[in-house]
């Protein structure tokens, strides 16, 4: 064959770091030795992969077109590798939206890791548009994520029912209330998540878009920094029932029933529809339904108590 393994890995990693140096870096090789490589592979089949703009390097079309089918051979070589050694998987990428991320997926992992302790695991939690992202650039080999996810590249599997609450501190006026109305929402100042993440869309398609002049008081990347800020009093939130389940169990914060708004959503399991789903990404899967049973939803998942 005219092309080998390594070039192939060093051809992915640049593609993934848009640098040569960087990518080298992360290979534990020269930054030479890596940009030999990659202009040895070109030259091989006189077919540029990349343009060439300042000190970067970005995918061209016909690298695009190549890069899930280097994913894919470095995949499978990856799983003979570890059939070789023993049984061992492949290693795995997963990536998983803040409220998965803090609440399941780091159970899952953890479970992973003890059945299968000779596996590399990595697990990156984010907001859904940068898991998103890292999916569709092949830096993931599954994505945990809360709401629909519209490009074409990725492929939704269903997972669990979800749902987001309407909440606010123990001494808050609207505690004692039961329910809130769509006026007396609208009154309210807000504690919310930023723009990109799962839980702010379903806010802003639901909640926002019906109460017009909604007064944002703070955004926060963070679930727990947005149930510090409303249990100190700044105003009511809105998460997922998952990350409030141990607050409303201490009384720490308190439900606001929504009658009036539909908040339902789901959890996915997303990869990209050109990446091979390896045996480690069908062992992770599996163990997500495992662990979470029978349960339809987030409501009635059976886990430990989480502070």
């Amino acid at each position: 064959m005219r092309i080998t393994l390594r070039q192939m890995e060093i051809f992915a990693a640049i593609a993934h770091t848009e640098n040569v140096s960087r990518a080298a870096e992360h290979l534990s090789m020269s930054q030479s030795a890596a940009s030999n490589a990659l202009v040895e592979l070109e030259r091989q089949f006189d077919c540029p992969l990349f343009d060439r703009v300042g000190k970067s390097l970005r995918l061209n079309g016909t690298g695009r077109g190549l890069l899930p089918q280097v994913e894919d051979m470095l995949g499978r070589a990856a799983d003979i590798e570890g059939y070789l050694a023993g049984g061992v998987l492949g290693p795995l990428a997963v990536g998983a939206t803040l409220t998965i991320g803090n609440y399941l997926a780091t159970l899952v992992a953890a479970e992973y890791l003890r059945r299968h302790p000779a596996s590399k695991l990595r697990l990156h939690v984010a907001n859904t548009h940068s898991i998103v992202e890292q999916l569709t650039h092949f830096e993931l080999d599954i994505g945990l994520i809360e709401g629909e996810a519209n490009d074409p590249d990725l492929l939704l599997e269903p997972w669990l029912e979800d749902a987001l609450v309407v909440f606010c501190a123990p001494q808050h006026p609207l505690a004692t209330v039961g329910e809130a109305g769509p006026a007396l929402l609208a009154e309210q100042k807000w504690i919310v998540r930023e723009a990109g993440s799962g839980t702010r869309a379903l806010f802003d398609r639901a909640i926002a878009r019906v109460l017009p002049g909604l007064h944002i008081q703070l955004e926060l990347e963070h679930t727990e920094a947005i149930k510090r800020a409303v249990e100190s009093g700044l105003g009511i939130g809105c998460l997922s029932r998952l990350a409030l389940r141990e607050a409303f169990r201490r009384g720490s914060l308190v439900e606001i029933g929504t009658p009036q708004l539909d908040l339902r959503r789901h959890f996915y399991f997303a990869r990209h529809r050109q990446r091979r789903v390896s045996p480690a990404t069908q062992e992770f899967i599996a163990l997500c339904r495992e662990m979470t049973g029978s349960a339809l939803g987030t409501d009635s998942l059976a886990l430990p108590f989480i502070a």
